[in-house]
């Protein structure tokens, strides 16, 4: 099985080329598993094709030391699934990646999910070499694969078919870590333009701030999990999760339908962080449930002092909303937060709802309304696009069969 080393050094805080020959290589170099190859990457889509370049070169599995973040994964996962899309030739059957990943990037999410960091180690070289030091124990029962979010972005029912030869704007976009709209996206979107004055994870926080008082609005449809044919909702009560009690029980394949606006409306998979202490999804590691997606949703008008969409309200709800995402950094207490009676958050059993109604599915569907264009946002691991007017997003998770996919060292 062929090893290649694969580094970014523009990501995060830009140490990566220098992590790998301080830390990296020379574990390698006295090792009975050498590197074929070492490289740095050049530009955006450089790591996809090298990782494309290398399986075309043999029917093995590829075993890749990726030093980077989420992004430079995101895209060679999407260069590969593009390329056999297109009828390239990937060795003799489904590709497999052994993925051995360093941690560079700037959140880190899918990393800190498979290594959960304490307080102590979270930025020590021994932290970040975990994976490094599973593969090179050779322990193949440490191989965890990864469910990926496919997302469409499909266009108006109405659009009209593009000219012969050119190309479908509809392609799937698979995702390992979340799949967004709504505040996040936005998040996303603008913490872009704060990253040569704010490299770290801090400009998130400015970005969020900067986008606390919109609302978004749209309809959801979330899709049953497969291997249970239901919607699942967390409930509080019984720190559970229950069959959706919004679900049509009279139909073979319940639907739950959602009608906004939506504050917050954000999908994981195989995380349940999107930084090391933003634990968003914190049962998607505590209660693993296979292809499915975890949904975290905030809807303002289930907070029983919420009757209209005003400047004033969304100013009150907005205090709200950062006071219960905050939570996410208190190991994901945010989710057994209710209202009281006032609309005051709190942590007391109440008769009313939930602040977060938090979904375990199958996919989703993201119909935005035409007139909100902030609601067009969508964030695949932290790659902003937009869906066309009178267009929806869907998305499924899916684990790929047993031969192919991708798979990493915990």
């Amino acid at each position: 099985m062929p090893t290649i080393a694969i580094y970014n050094p523009v990501c995060g805080d830009q140490t990566a080329k220098t992590f790998f020959e301080g830390h990296v290589l020379p574990l390698f170099a006295n090792s009975p598993t050498p590197l074929s190859s070492i490289w740095s990457t050049e530009r955006i889509g450089h790591a996809g094709e090298l990782v494309l370049n290398e399986l075309e070169k043999s029917t093995d599995a590829l075993t890749v030391i990726l030093g980077s973040g989420d992004g430079t994964l995101h895209e060679i996962i999407n260069h590969l699934s593009s390329a056999e899309l297109r009828g390239a030739r990937i060795g003799a059957s489904p590709s497999k990646i052994h993925l051995v990943l360093v941690p560079c990037g700037t959140a880190n999410a899918l990393y800190a999910s498979l290594f959960p960091p304490t307080d102590a180690d979270g930025s020590s070289v021994a932290y970040k070499l975990r994976s490094v030091m599973s593969y090179l124990g050779g322990v193949d029962s440490h191989l965890v694969p990864l469910t990926l979010a496919i997302t469409t972005l499909s266009p108006p029912p109405t659009a009209k078919a593009p000219p012969k030869g050119k190309p479908i704007h509809c392609s799937p976009v698979a995702s390992s870590v979340v799949v967004s709209t709504s505040l996040h996206a936005s998040i996303l979107r603008d913490s872009e333009s704060l990253r040569a004055t704010i490299p770290g994870i801090e400009r998130f926080k400015v970005a969020a701030k900067q986008n606390s008082t919109k609302w978004y609005n749209s309809h959801v449809k979330l899709l049953p999990v497969a291997s249970l044919g239901v919607v699942q909702l967390y409930d509080p009560d019984t720190s559970s999760f229950i069959s959706h009690p919004d679900a049509d029980k009279d139909e073979p394949w319940p639907v739950v339908d959602l009608h906004g606006p939506f504050a917050y409306f954000l999908s994981t998979v195989n995380v349940d962080r999107l930084e090391p202490a933003f634990r968003i999804t914190p049962l998607a590691k505590a209660v693993p449930s296979g292809a499915t997606c975890d949904l975290v949703i905030v809807r303002p008008f289930l907070d029983p002092t919420v009757s209209m969409d005003t400047p004033e309200t969304r100013e009150v709800f907005a205090g709200k909303l950062w006071a219960t995402l905050q939570g996410a950094y208190q190991d994901g207490t945010h989710i057994n937060l209710r209202y009281n009676a006032k609309g005051e958050v709190t942590t007391e059993e109440t008769e009313y709802s939930s602040v977060v109604e938090y979904v375990r599915c199958g996919g989703w569907e993201w119909i935005p309304d035409d007139i909100d264009d902030d609601a067009h946002l969508v964030c695949l691991d932290g790659n902003i696009t937009a869906i066309e007017k009178g267009g929806r997003a869907v998305c499924v998770a899916a684990t790929p069969e047993s031969n192919a996919g991708f798979v990493v060292y915990t």
